[in-house]
């Protein structure tokens, strides 16, 4: 005599059997109890960058360039523009291209402080780079509070990427991390004595290239992990 299947396992099993035909036509993706614990355990980025914070600093010093000869490589027209294709050869033999939507370079460098800006929280300085007299000028954020859409240090570490993180949200959070850790780093820094003063700097400077045929690099700024008088 066969065994009866009740109404209420075939409807189980016919469940099922729609599940995996929609699992395969589109892709469905079956995790486990822990596997779905684990996605939704909220992200901590001040962890994470006080975790990483040091590999950061080391790789920004070890890669870094000497700054004058990045500013001599960059060449601009007499409006202070010039075209981002011609940037290719600079990018690949000091800097690193990020998905051709931005470049970053790991940067240091000596130079006079022309002034300084403390009006708002995003303060900066002018820096007169030794071994450059060119055109462009350059500035280094030294304010309590690096701007919100600035992620050239994040970017210029090397090894933080977008696809170690579930989202967008995460990697920004990271970025704005990251730059809470060089403001501390600055803390102990005379800014309003600067004026004239000698300084050693390293940072990261980064340039916006998607979609752009030109750009104006008549000024550039750094964020500087490290600003320390001479």
């Amino acid at each position: 005599m066969k065994d009866k299947v009740s109404p209420g396992w075939a409807v189980a099993i016919g469940a099922v059997a729609v599940f995996a035909v929609l699992a395969l036509l589109f892709g469905f993706t079956v995790i486990s109890t822990q596997d779905e614990e684990a996605l939704t355990v909220s992200f901590d980025p001040a962890a994470y960058v006080e975790d990483n914070w040091a590999a950061v600093q080391l790789a920004i010093k070890e890669g870094a360039v000497p700054i004058a000869d990045l500013l001599n490589a960059i060449q601009p027209e007499a409006d202070g523009t010039i075209a981002t294709a011609d940037l290719a050869p600079i990018v690949a033999a000091m800097g690193s291209e990020l998905s051709g939507a931005a470049q970053v370079y790991r940067v240091t460098g000596t130079g006079t402080v022309t002034d300084v800006d403390l009006e708002s929280s995003k303060g900066s300085i002018g820096i007169a780079v030794d071994g450059y007299d060119g055109p462009i000028k350059l500035r280094a954020w030294i304010g309590t509070r690096i701007p919100s859409d600035n992620s050239a240090v994040r970017d210029a570490a090397g090894f933080i990427s977008f696809g170690d993180f579930r989202e967008q949200t995460e990697f920004g959070k990271v970025a704005k991390e990251i730059n809470s850790k060089v403001v501390q780093n600055l803390d102990g820094l005379d800014k309003e004595g600067l004026t004239g003063k000698n300084v050693e700097f390293t940072g990261a400077l980064g340039l916006r290239t998607a979609n752009l045929p030109t750009l104006d690099v008549s000024e550039l700024d750094i964020v500087p992990i490290e600003v320390i008088e001479r």
